[in-house]
């Protein structure tokens, strides 16, 4: 054999080894950037934990955020989709295009002090319940180690950070998709705080949000009733009828409802009562079939009471779809970040908080758990996030921020993402979420994996924003 022949094999021989050894490296200086810049995304963190602004009022939470991505050469425009308070940030140019999301809103009436006894920050304000203080800043901070990546000429394309208001309420991602925003990603990324670290591969529930509303004719409940018509009485109709319903729907199926408006006083029949009603299931068609019938009982309620009705969409979202692709990749490099270490304080207070609350204390879990089957019927809860996957491939992973079986939306997760439990999930977080990215820009064939699987999931369904028509209702700041 020549001597050129066998220098040749050896070349493409170490290729593939050469290959490797350049994506540690960038990993590793993805893990090096958010390093570099903790103080900085804790102090976000912080900050955005302290403001803790609801659905569409989160103001100060996005100007930290794009004030900061602006300061690190990202551009950013705002205001984005008719939202005030949603906004992009974008480095690079060309494909692929690779998204994450960071959300950043609070939840009423949990604001708590960053301690293990129950103490609220401010009386009656919002808190961070499900840990969106750290979403933003964490996935923030994943794009900027991947533009600090481009700016060396390490990598190329186009890095863009969505700030995506309004999760909790009000549907602030299909606002934005609505506006083709997320149409010429290749994949997009996102996590959320939990009480374990796993890549993952569980749907979420889909769900529509309605106002049903009554309107009949007041009278004196006492002297002449016989002239009124109660929009009460359609209400509780209505309500009765939901519940009669329960025994018809599938085990998926959840619908739960309050009374937004019931009468003022007792002499008085109800001219206008209301009943605000969440409808789910584990797939959108599923929750479709459900409405439909929840429409013939609002329509019988008002028969029977003899008023009228309007039933009213606030918003609806899809379930999120998995990409077990996508979940493989990001597996692999939460691995390669590895397991949180906590101080014996960090656990001492895990514990502490644990038992405040009346809930077993079983410590914090920092490990990297396996990837775990798909559920066909996922567990409570949706998101937003579902609209999102029905666009682009979606891959998320779950950082602990609270101590094992925490109860979410509760003041203990406020209280945990106020402090170092909660700032070392979203570091780790940043971690994975960079290098996971590295191997969406670099590697052709996981990209085109990952498409062909969301493609094939999807099917024949047709993304359509369960959204009423105009702009979203912002809320009166005041």
């Amino acid at each position: 054999m020549k001597r050129s022949s066998i220098f040749s094999i050896a070349i493409l021989l170490t290729i593939p080894i050469l290959s490797q050894n350049s994506l540690f490296e960038k990993k590793q200086a993805i893990i090096s950037s958010v390093e570099k810049h903790q103080q900085e995304l804790t102090g976000l963190s912080d900050q955005i934990w302290a403001f803790a602004e609801t659905a569409l009022l989160e103001h100060q939470s996005s100007k930290v955020l794009a004030d900061y991505a602006e300061q690190q050469g990202f551009q950013v425009e705002r205001g984005v989709a008719g939202l005030p308070t949603a906004f992009i940030a974008t480095y690079g140019s060309g494909k692929p295009i690779i998204g994450i999301m960071g959300e950043y809103d609070a939840l009423p009436g949990l604001s708590q002090k960053a301690q293990v006894t129950k103490e609220p920050l401010h009386p009656n304000a919002a808190g961070h319940g499900c840990g969106h203080n750290l979403f933003g800043p964490g996935s923030l901070g994943a794009a900027l180690a991947i533009k600090e990546l481009m700016e060396k000429g390490q990598l190329n394309g186009t890095i863009r950070f969505y700030g995506t208001p309004a999760e909790e309420d009000l549907a602030g991602k299909v606002y934005m998709a609505r506006a083709g925003l997320f149409d010429d990603l290749d994949v997009c990324l996102d996590w959320h705080p939990d009480y374990e670290n796993a890549s993952n591969m569980q749907s979420s529930q889909a769900v529509t949000d309605y106002l049903i509303s009554f309107k009949g004719k007041s009278a004196h409940a006492a002297s002449d009733p016989w002239n009124g018509r109660s929009a009460l009485d359609a209400a509780e109709f209505f309500t009765t009828g939901i519940n009669a319903l329960r025994e018809h729907v599938k085990p998926s199926v959840r619908m739960h409802y309050v009374y937004k408006d019931a009468g003022q006083v007792p002499n008085v029949i109800p001219a206008h009562a209301s009943v605000w009603l969440w409808i789910r299931d584990s797939k959108r068609k599923g929750v479709a079939e459900v409405s439909e019938r929840m429409k013939d009982i609002a329509k019988g309620a008002a028969l029977m009471a003899g008023v009228d009705f309007e039933i009213k969409l606030n918003n609806g979202l899809y379930e999120i779809l998995v990409n077990e692709a996508g979940a493989k990749a990001m597996q692999q490099n939460m691995e390669f970040v590895g397991p949180i270490n906590y101080t014996n304080e960090e656990i001492v207070f895990a514990n502490n908080i644990m038992t405040e609350y009346g809930a077993e204390a079983k410590g914090i879990d920092g490990e990297i758990h396996p990837l775990k089957a798909t559920l066909a019927d996922p567990a409570g809860g949706s998101s937003d996030v579902g609209d999102v996957s029905y666009i682009v491939p979606e891959i998320s992973l779950y950082a602990t921020t609270a101590p094992i079986g925490s109860p979410w939306h509760s003041w203990v997760v406020v209280a945990c993402g106020g402090m170092s439990i909660g700032h070392k999930g979203m570091l780790f977080a940043a971690k994975a979420l960079g290098a996971t990215m590295v191997d969406l820009f670099e590697d052709e064939a996981l990209r085109k994996e990952i498409r062909e699987e969301f493609i094939k999931r999807k099917g024949t369904e047709v993304w359509k924003a369960m959204l009423p028509e105009g702009p979203a209702p912002i809320p009166d700041s005041n």
